[in-house]
C-alpha cells in the first residue's frame, strides 16, 4: 500500500504547485489525468493476478486476489475517494469483459462466486463518497460465504463417511445373514439325508 499512499501525494502535490498561469480548468484536466494514470498503475497489478489465474484454474487463489481487491478499495477509499472510484471502475471493466472466464473459474465455488460478485456489485459513485459500509459489508458477505461453503463441505464429508459406514454395516450384516441362512439350508439338508439313510436302513 506504500505506492498507492505515494500516489496519492503525487495527486495532491500536483494540486499544490500549480502555476498561477494555469487556468482551474487545465488544472482539472491534468489532475483527473494524473488520477486515471495512477488508477490503471495499480489495477493492473491486480487485473495481471487475475488473468494469470485464467490458466491453472486456482479458484482459492481467484478468491485471495479478490479480497486483495477488496482490501485495496478500503484503504484507497480512506485515502482518496476519487482514486479508489476510478481503481473500482477498471477492475470492474475487466472482471465484466471476462465474465465468462472468470464465471468458469469460478465454478461452482458458492465462496468464489460471492468474492467476485462483492467485487462487481460495489458502486464506484457510492466509493466516492468514501461509503465504507458498502465495501465492508461486500467483505462481510464473502467471509460468510466463504464460511458456510467450507462448513457445507466438512458437512459433506461427515455425511459421506456415514452414509459409507452404513453401507459396510449393511454389507457385513447381510453377510452373516447369508452365512447363517446357507448355515441352516446345509444343517437342514445334513438332518434331511439323515432321515433318509435312517429310514433305508429300516426298509422304511
Amino acid at each position: 500500500m506504500k505506492k498507492i499512499i505515494f500516489a496519492v501525494l503525487a495527486i495532491v502535490a500536483i494540486g499544490f504547485s500549480a502555476c498561477g498561469n494555469k487556468t482551474q480548468q487545465a488544472e482539472a484536466i491534468d489532475s483527473a489525468a494524473v488520477l486515471d494514470s495512477i488508477a490503471s498503475e495499480v489495477a493492473q497489478e491486480d487485473i495481471n493476478a487475475i488473468s494469470a489465474l485464467f490458466e491453472n484454474g486456482d479458484v482459492a487463489k481467484l478468491q485471495e486476489a479478490l479480497a486483495t481487491v477488496k482490501e485495496k478499495i478500503a484503504s484507497l477509499i480512506k485515502e482518496n475517494p476519487e482514486l479508489a472510484k476510478e481503481y473500482v471502475i477498471k477492475v470492474q471493466d475487466f472482471l465484466k469483459e471476462n465474465a465468462d472466464k472468470v464465471k468458469a473459474l469460478a465454478g461452482d465455488s458458492e465462496a468464489a462466486v460471492a468474492a467476485v460478485a462483492a467485487v462487481t456489485e460495489v458502486d464506484p459513485e457510492a466509493v466516492v463518497k468514501g461509503l465504507l459500509e458498502q465495501v465492508g459489508d461486500a467483505a462481510t458477505e464473502v467471509k460468510d460465504a466463504a464460511v458456510d461453503a467450507a462448513n457445507q463441505q466438512v458437512e459433506d464429508a461427515k455425511n459421506a463417511a456415514n452414509q459409507k459406514v452404513e453401507e459396510t454395516k449393511a454389507a457385513a450384516e447381510k453377510q452373516i445373514e447369508d452365512q447363517k441362512n446357507a448355515a441352516k439350508q446345509k444343517t437342514g439338508e445334513a438332518i434331511d439325508n439323515a432321515a433318509n439313510k435312517t429310514k433305508k436302513a429300516l426298509g422304511l
